[in-house]
């Protein structure tokens, strides 16, 4: 049972390309959910709140960390791969939540 009280006994699996599993990596962690429930969120289509708490903040801190050492090793923007643009997107998302639920 989880925290709902339903009784989760499917089990779904896919397979994913190292990318793709960076990726989702990057935002399970930045999201503070489980890789079940972001999962689970994202293919039904719901909103996925990201709740401030020191997971978050230390995810945060830790994938700003990455991608600042990326950004200096790179010397032009188009090289910049996919999966840390799309991390940077996450991060400004939650950032600019976290400005709008301040004012």
């Amino acid at each position: 049972m989880d925290k709902q009280g339903r009784w989760r006994n499917k089990t779904v699996s896919f397979r994913m390309s190292n990318e793709e599993i960076r990726l989702l990596n990057n935002l399970v962690s930045l999201s503070g959910l489980t890789k079940q429930d972001y999962i689970i969120k994202r293919l039904l289509c719901k909103d996925v709140v990201v709740v401030g708490n020191t997971r978050v903040y230390k995810a945060l801190k830790n994938h700003m960390e990455q991608i600042f050492t990326e950004l200096k090793r790179l010397s032009t923007m188009q090289e910049i791969d996919d999966v840390t643009l799309s991390t940077i997107q996450f991060i400004g998302q939650i950032l600019q939540g976290m400005k709008e639920e301040k004012q």
